[in-house]
């Protein structure tokens, strides 16, 4: 359980950051945030893991993840002008 809350928190914090730093009206409640957050430190990690610098079970940097949620933002943002 502490885990997941644990999990929640790094998402909240990466996902804030993220919309900190990419310029624009990106509208997203807090859960968007924390989903936002979450999945670009999934993603971080698996880029990371696929160009050798993370090692299998080893969790993305700070960095990382921020910049994995700023890349999901301009996806969303593409997406979301289309429609």
């Amino acid at each position: 359980m502490l885990s997941f809350i644990g999990t929640v928190i790094v998402g909240l914090i990466v996902g804030l950051i993220a919309r900190a730093l990419k310029p624009g009206d990106d509208r997203m409640g807090l859960l968007m945030t924390i989903i936002l957050g979450i999945a670009g430190s999934l993603i971080a990690g698996y880029v990371g893991r696929a160009l050798g610098w993370y090692q299998p079970g080893q969790a993305a940097g700070w960095i990382a993840s921020v910049i994995g949620a700023i890349v999901l933002l301009v996806i969303y943002g593409i997406v979301r002008r289309r429609t």
